[in-house]
């Protein structure tokens, strides 16, 4: 038997990588901006109405991060944590989520949720949850991972004090769904998951940079872009000292441009294609 019929399942299991995993989910940019760019926000889930004719209604909470990063957790009511942010995936997030959903759906109240770390084939979030826009609810703490009266405890309270120190001020734009704006430090930005294929927003970009008309304002910089599960991100860097709410119309300005522009056809003239290079040369993956 040849060294590669020898190789374990897990093994080939691990090498799958699915590049736009939540492709085909109805809010698919926010499942991508709440799992990359968000510290801590909630939406609530429901399940397939096939996995409540088994289990029966369950409550479901969709969670930017659980405590040490875990990807589910059972509460003593029965409720359901699901974490987005976590460390032990495959290469498809997709199929990761939806295992650790069926897990705690078997796992007993107020016990650990044993997830595998290699989900191999099976149910993805589609099979499982009954797919619609996620209702966001942002958050300003982790209290959402306790139950009433836990944070009496000194142990649980300086354990929450200390995540909740790492939340970035981050507020959910209007103008656009999966725009983000946060404070860095000495820095703001505003991030938006862009809902359009790689190619066709890549172009749209590139024309409004060879107009000029990528900025959102005078003070404003085009940062460049990073790709995240399928889709671009696009990046500006704007005045920290300035609300998030004040740059809802000069936000809102660009995505109606941004729209305009998209719905151009034809090759890119000559400067947008030059335009197009300069920023793929400014673009990151994350995975």
């Amino acid at each position: 038997m040849s060294k590669k019929n020898r190789e374990p399942k897990a093994a080939k299991i691990r090498d799958v990588y699915v590049p736009v995993p939540f492709a085909g989910l109805a809010d698919e940019p926010e499942w991508i901006a709440l799992r990359e760019l968000v510290p801590a926000a909630t939406a609530p889930l429901r399940l397939h109405p096939t996995l409540v004719e088994k289990y029966g209604e369950r409550d479901i909470l969709l969670a930017t991060i659980l405590p040490m990063a875990w990807p589910a957790m059972v509460k003593q009511d029965g409720r359901i944590m699901l974490g987005l942010q976590r460390h032990v995936q495959s290469g498809d997030v997709n199929r990761d989520l939806a295992v650790a959903i069926l897990s705690a759906l078997e796992s007993a109240p107020g016990q650990p949720v044993a997830v595998p770390a290699l989900a191999g084939e099976g149910e993805r979030l589609a099979d499982v949850l009954a797919d619609g826009p996620l209702e966001i609810t942002m958050q300003d703490t982790f209290g959402f991972w306790l139950d009433e009266g836990q944070d009496d405890d000194p142990g649980v309270r300086a354990s929450l004090d200390s995540a909740n120190s790492a939340i970035t001020p981050t507020t959910k734009l209007n103008a656009a769904k999966a725009a983000y704006w946060t404070r860095m430090g000495e820095k703001a930005h505003i991030r938006w998951v862009l809902p359009d294929g790689e190619e066709s927003a890549m172009d749209t970009l590139s024309r409004l940079h060879a107009r000029g008309e990528l900025k959102l304002g005078e003070q404003t910089r085009f940062a460049g872009m990073f790709r995240a599960h399928g889709r671009l991100v696009p990046v500006w860097d704007l005045p920290a000292d300035d609300a998030a709410e004040s740059w809802e119309e000069p936000f809102e300005a660009f995505t109606q441009r941004y729209a305009a522009v998209l719905a151009e056809t034809g090759p890119l003239d000559p400067d947008a294609r030059r335009a197009k290079q300069g920023l793929l040369s400014r673009q990151l993956t994350l995975r």
